[in-house]
């Protein structure tokens, strides 16, 4: 039996795959859960064989849950997603997930993607592998990233530094660096950017 997590903070869907997949007679679902934090926890507890997770979710995207999740559990990590920005598949590859298809995937597909990456080998959907081609690198730091990324969320520098455990100052160096680099006049913009492009 291949067990599954399955994350995704849209009721219909998960529970679409949870149903279409539990009829697999190799396929045991054994978590679903609506946000990154929560897979997190239960791919901890569980070690599920494969964690199947939406990218866009509260609390954690996808990618940021599979690299928590692959740094503590021996398991497999498939992100499936509506959107596919430029920068997420190479953010995903770095994180060492194992497969990224679409949302649109069909169900038997996305079973056999499924049966490949629990038996050690990758799927990326070709569409999604062309168009993270012709997008950009980031030129920016993977700290500026992180400040980035934090402020999406956070109100402000205060709240981004706090969670990051930075000093508010090293915070305002970073956006100052990241605004300049990205050519925007608001860390707003500058996080915006960053996330149109995939890179956070």
């Amino acid at each position: 039996m291949i067990r599954l997590l399955i994350a995704d903070d849209e009721v219909l869907i998960r529970g679409a795959l949870e149903t279409l997949l539990g009829l697999e007679e190799d396929f045991e679902v054994v978590a679903g859960v609506d946000n990154g934090l929560q897979a997190v926890a239960a791919a901890r507890e569980l070690a599920p064989d494969v964690c199947l997770l939406d990218l866009e979710m509260p609390e954690m995207d996808g990618v940021e849950a599979a690299g928590q999740i692959l740094r503590q559990v021996a398991t497999k990590v498939i992100i499936v997603t509506r959107h596919a920005r430029p920068g997420v598949l190479r953010r995903a590859l770095s994180a060492k997930v194992s497969g990224f298809v679409p949302k649109s995937t069909p169900a038997e597909e996305l079973a056999k993607v499924i049966r490949d990456v629990a038996a050690g080998k990758r799927y990326v959907d070709p569409d999604i592998a062309a168009t993270a081609l012709g997008g950009e690198r980031s030129p920016l730091t993977d700290r500026e990233l992180d400040v980035l990324r934090a402020g999406r969320d956070a109100a402000t520098v205060q709240q981004i530094a706090e969670r990051l455990h930075l000093a508010p100052g090293t915070v305002r160096n970073y956006l100052s660096s990241a605004m300049g680099k990205l050519g925007v006049g608001t860390r707003r913009e500058a996080s915006q950017m960053a996330w149109e492009q995939g890179w956070i």
